[in-house]
């Protein structure tokens, strides 16, 4: 089994870990008032990206308007 990391499940689990380690950097060393910006700044994230994993799921890709192979 090949496994590809041009997906979108890859690039989804590639943010999550780096969303996780500036939180946790955040969390750890800056003031409450700016964790909590940090986390609706998160959020809003977390909004965009299931606005698009639904819309991925929801509409199909567009077909390609060049044929496939040019014959001569």
């Amino acid at each position: 089994m090949k496994l590809s990391l041009k997906t979108y499940t890859a690039y989804s689990i590639g943010c999550t870990v780096v969303w996780a380690v500036i939180l946790a950097g955040v969390a750890s060393e800056a003031s409450k008032d700016t964790v909590h910006k940090f986390f609706l700044l998160f959020l809003g994230w977390v909004i965009g990206w299931l606005s698009a994993t639904i819309a991925r799921a929801v509409y199909p890709p567009p077909k390609s308007r060049r044929p496939r192979s040019v014959r001569a």
